[in-house]
């Protein structure tokens, strides 16, 4: 069974790249999977490009404000979820 585990918000959105402003409530690495949700938002991805301070990065931490490339459009205020499978 898979559970979803609130790491994030999003506060910005790019669409040149397609890349969600992300405030971390907790910790992400490239290759995992993420849901990010909202009123009209409905996405799930694995992370395959995540940007800190304008630089690549393979991980980030609670407080961290990255740019997390996403398939679609996403809207501020939308909220970003970790996928993991129930231990």
């Amino acid at each position: 069974m898979l559970l979803e585990v609130e790491i994030g918000e999003v506060m910005d959105f790019f669409a040149k790249p397609v890349v969600a402003g992300i405030h971390l409530t907790g910790p992400v690495k490239k290759g995992d999977p993420m849901h990010i949700a909202g009123h009209t938002t409905n996405l799930m991805f694995p992370v395959d490009s995540m940007q800190l301070d304008n630089e690549p990065v393979t991980e980030a931490n609670a407080g961290d404000f990255v740019g997390i490339k996403v398939p679609d459009k996403v809207r501020q205020g939308d909220l970003v979820y970790l996928i993991q499978e129930e231990l």
